[in-house]
C-alpha cells in the first residue's frame, strides 16, 4: 500500500453507528447491496473480449488498495456471456471487499471499466442518487478504513463483513475542504508512483543494447539524471531546516538562514541573538497574519485594540508581548466559531494552542527580555543556551509548518476579462530566503485586487489582503525589497522591516491604519 493510501485509509478511527441529523447511513445512501456473481474461475463457457453481450469478470484481485480497478488484460481476464443482467455493473457502483484482511478494498466503477460484473467475495453498492465526486472520495476513504475492517467477523484470513453491519455504518458528511486535501494527497501519490515506475524502467533497460558495462553506465547516468535529481530534492524535504529556508515566507526564511549560517560557523554569541530574533519574527509574522485575517472576517481582537492604544499613546511600538497576545487571543475557539472549517485562522489559532508550544514561547521570551535588560548569558553557558533556544525555536517553527502552504504574494498587475469573469494576476511568490523571485500568473474570480499589495494565498488559492498590517516595498535604507509593519520610534509612526529592522517615517498608510483600528 502506498504511503498516500495509508494516510487516506487512516482518516476514520471508528465506524459510527449513531446517525447525525441528516441520515447518512449506508442503507439510505445506497439503494442496493448485492454479493458478486457466484462462479468459479475454472467454469467452462468463457469467451473472447469483444464477443456480443460478453462482460469482464472482476475478482477481488482486480481491486487495488488505492481504490483502482485493474485495466483490462487479454491474457488474465475472463469474459462471459451468461452473466445475468442483474449482476451487470453500472458506472458509479461501489465495489467493497466482503472478505477482509486488514483494511477492506473499495473502488468506484467508471465507464471505462464496463462492461463488467463483480464475482465472488465482492459486495456491490449502488447509490440511490448521484453523489458528488468530492463526497464519493470521502465515502471510499471511509469504506477502506480500519474502522470498517474492524467489524469483519470470522477466522483470521477469512474474516467477512456482514451486510447488516455495513447497512448501519454512518458515512462521512460531504466536506469540500477535506475532499480537496485528499485529492491533493492522492495526486501526489500518483505522481510519486509514476516517478518510481520511470526509475524501475531505466534500471531494467541497463543492458538492452548489449553487455558493454561502460556504455551502460554512461547511458544510465544520462537517462537517469532527472530521476536522481527528483529523489535528491524530495529527500531534502525530510530536513526541516530546508523546508523553512525554501518554503516558509520570506521574512522568516531569511532570518532562519542567518541563524543556520551563524550556528554552522560556530559564532555562538551572534547565533544566539539570531535565534531569539528569528523566534520574534516568526511570532510577529504570524500575529500580523492573524490581525489582517481577523479584520477581514470582522472579528474584533482586544489585543489589536491594545496595540493601537500603545501606538497612539507614544509608548513605543509592538514587541514580542503584543505579538504573543494576538496569537493567544485567536487560540480561543470562541473567536473562530463563525468561520468556515478551512479558514486559515483556525491553524493560526493552534500555533500557541498546546502546553509545549506555550512553554517554548515563554522560555524564548524570557531569554529575549534578559538580553534587552543587559543580562547576558555567561560564556560558559552559551553553548547549552544556544542549543536549548534553538530547540524551542524549532518547536515553534514546526507548529507553524502550515505557513509553508500559504504563499505570501505580491500582486504586480491585474487584468480583468469580463467575458470569462476572471482576473489574470501577475504575482511574485515571496517564499524562501531571497526576495528576488520570478513573476508568475494566477487566475482569480474577482478584480477587487490591489496592485502592489501583499496577500496571503491559502490552499484553495483564496486571497486575503494583508495591507496595512503587512506591506512590502524597497527599503530606503538598504535598497532591498523588504516587508514592513507599523512601529513607533521617538513618538513618530514608522514602518519597520521584519528582515533587518530598518525603519522610515510612515505617511501614506496612516489613513489605512486608522480604518483597521490600528492607529
Amino acid at each position: 500500500m502506498s504511503s498516500s493510501t495509508e494516510h487516506t485509509a487512516g482518516l476514520f478511527g471508528e465506524a459510527q453507528h449513531h446517525l447525525p441529523d441528516a441520515d447518512l447511513s449506508v442503507s439510505s445512501i445506497f439503494s442496493m447491496i448485492r454479493r458478486g456473481f457466484s462462479i468459479s474461475s475454472s467454469a467452462p463457457g468463457s469467451c473472447e473480449a469483444g464477443t456480443p453481450n460478453a462482460v469482464r469478470l472482476l475478482w477481488l484481485r482486480s481491486i487495488g488498495h488505492d481504490g483502482s480497478i485493474a485495466a483490462p488484460d487479454n491474457d488474465a481476464d475472463i469474459w462471459r456471456t451468461d452473466v445475468p443482467e442483474q449482476y451487470h455493473l453500472q458506472a458509479g457502483d461501489v465495489l467493497l471487499s466482503e472478505v477482509v484482511t486488514g483494511r477492506p478494498k473499495a473502488a468506484q466503477v467508471q465507464e471505462q471499466d464496463l462492461p463488467a460484473a463483480a464475482v465472488g467475495s465482492i459486495l456491490v453498492l449502488r447509490p440511490a442518487s448521484t453523489l458528488t465526486a468530492e463526497h464519493m472520495r470521502l465515502v471510499l476513504a471511509f469504506l477502506r478504513s480500519s474502522a470498517v475492517g474492524s467489524h469483519a467477523l470470522g477466522a483470521f484470513g477469512r474474516q467477512r463483513l456482514r451486510r447488516r453491519d455495513i447497512e448501519s455504518f454512518v458515512l462521512p458528511e460531504d466536506d469540500d475542504a477535506l475532499s480537496a486535501a485528499l485529492a491533493e494527497l492522492e495526486t501526489a501519490g500518483r505522481q510519486l508512483s509514476v516517478w518510481s515506475s520511470e526509475a524501475t524502467g531505466i534500471a531494467e533497460s541497463v543492458f538492452d543494447r548489449g553487455a558493454d558495462t561502460a556504455e551502460a553506465r554512461q547511458r544510465i547516468i544520462e537517462v537517469g539524471q532527472l530521476t536522481r535529481l527528483r529523489a535528491e530534492a524530495a529527500a531534502q524535504l525530510d530536513d526541516f531546516d530546508y523546508i523553512v529556508r525554501t518554503r516558509f515566507p520570506y521574512p522568516i526564511a531569511l532570518r532562519w538562514r542567518e541563524t543556520e549560517a551563524r550556528m554552522s560557523a560556530g559564532d555562538l554569541g551572534p547565533a544566539y541573538d539570531a535565534v531569539l530574533e528569528t523566534a520574534e519574527i516568526l511570532l510577529c509574522y504570524s500575529a500580523l497574519l492573524t490581525a489582517a485575517l481577523a479584520h477581514g472576517a470582522s472579528i474584533e481582537l482586544t489585543a489589536v485594540a491594545a496595540l493601537r492604544t500603545k501606538l497612539v499613546a507614544n509608548r513605543g511600538g509592538p514587541g514580542l508581548g503584543e505579538w504573543t497576545a494576538v496569537l493567544q487571543e485567536i487560540s480561543g475557539a470562541k473567536k473562530r466559531r463563525t468561520l468556515s472549517p478551512d479558514h486559515p485562522l483556525h491553524e493560526l489559532g493552534s500555533l500557541l494552542g498546546d502546553e509545549a508550544a506555550s512553554d517554548a514561547r515563554q522560555r524564548l521570551a524570557a531569554r529575549r527580555n534578559d538580553k534587552s535588560h543587559l543580562r547576558p548569558v555567561d560564556p560558559v553557558d552559551l553553548p547549552s543556551a544556544l542549543q536549548e533556544s534553538f530547540n524551542d525555536l524549532s518547536l515553534l517553527a514546526t507548529r507553524a509548518r502550515f505557513l509553508a502552504d500559504w504563499p505570501l504574494i505580491q500582486v504586480t498587475s491585474v487584468v480583468w476579462d469580463a467575458f470569462r469573469g476572471k482576473a489574470s494576476l501577475s504575482i511574485r511568490r515571496l517564499m524562501g530566503d531571497h526576495p528576488v523571485v520570478p513573476t508568475s500568473t494566477m487566475s482569480h474570480p474577482s478584480s477587487a485586487v490591489e496592485t502592489g499589495s501583499l496577500y496571503l494565498a491559502d490552499r484553495d488559492h483564496r486571497l486575503y489582503l494583508l495591507r496595512p498590517f503587512l506591506t512590502g516595498q524597497i527599503c530606503p535604507t538598504c535598497r532591498t525589497w523588504s516587508t514592513f509593519h507599523a512601529d513607533k520610534v521617538g513618538g513618530e509612526l514608522v514602518l519597520k522591516s521584519l528582515e533587518h529592522g530598518h525603519y522610515f517615517p510612515c505617511s501614506e498608510e496612516t489613513d489605512a491604519f486608522r480604518q483597521v483600528g490600528l492607529f
